[in-house]
């Protein structure tokens, strides 16, 4: 056998799938039409994969697909055999059973996988708690002008219960001291809610419950903190407005 009807052969699964070009279609359409066993592998295999879809609630993720695509297209069926047979009988025994089992389990455990164990990555991007509670639909966005110093914006979200600040052209802290932010509540109690990098573009999410919140305040402290404002905030987020 010719190594280019060799490669022809290994494409029932791809074919099957529908994942060949134009011109790969063609040329194995042109092969399928005189070989019986490759008619016969595409018909098992469309089978095989109809019933799979079946089973399944929502379709695989598209990585899945494409390394199952990729892997059926290497792999061919065992060949034909002829097995032990009476007298006159013109049964011919196929010894697809391996691959076509590999193909069911590869496709079964992967969707099975996505859908049920949320903890296996399918490749979808997951939101951070930053993003989360930027794109919260209740979020809340408080903006203040630093001057010479930058800008900085406070977004807090009820349902996801955080805050976070967005820093533009931030100036970092003087030598030996910290930013630190702090959460007001409604007793205006400042309570702590962590040190600010001292880059000037930053995403800071604040430590603690920020639903009853009613500011976000940025002060300088020394370096690592305080556990209570040691000067006035040189920033105060007011997060009653529009409320």
């Amino acid at each position: 056998m010719s190594e280019r009807m060799s490669d022809l052969h290994k494409l029932t699964g791809a074919y099957a799938l529908d994942a060949l070009d134009d011109l790969e279609r063609a040329r194995f359409e042109q092969h399928l039409a005189g070989c019986d066993d490759c008619r016969a592998e595409v018909a098992e295999l469309r089978e095989t994969a109809a019933l799979l879809a079946g089973s399944v609630a929502t379709p695989a993720p598209a990585s899945l697909r494409d390394s199952v695509l990729a892997g059926i297209s290497q792999v061919r069926p065992l060949p034909p055999e002829v097995p032990e047979q009476a007298p006159g009988s013109t049964h011919r025994g196929r010894r697809w059973m391996p691959f076509l089992v590999a193909a069911a389990l590869a496709l079964v455990l992967g969707v099975g996988a996505a859908l049920t164990r949320p903890w296996v990555s399918d490749d979808a991007p997951r939101l951070t708690v930053a993003e989360q509670v930027l794109q919260a639909p209740d979020a809340q966005e408080v903006s203040v002008d630093l001057g010479e110093a930058g800008r900085a914006t406070v977004v807090r979200s009820r349902s996801e219960d955080r805050a976070v600040i967005v820093t533009e052209d931030m100036v970092a802290a003087p030598d030996g001291k910290d930013y630190e932010l702090w959460l007001q509540t409604p007793d205006e109690e400042m309570v702590p809610a962590g040190l600010m990098p001292d880059d000037p573009d930053q995403t800071v999410v604040l430590d603690g419950s920020a639903a009853e919140a009613i500011a976000v305040g940025i002060t300088v402290e020394p370096d690592g903190g305080s556990e209570q404002p040691t000067s006035d905030p040189i920033a105060l987020f007011d997060l009653t407005e529009g409320v």
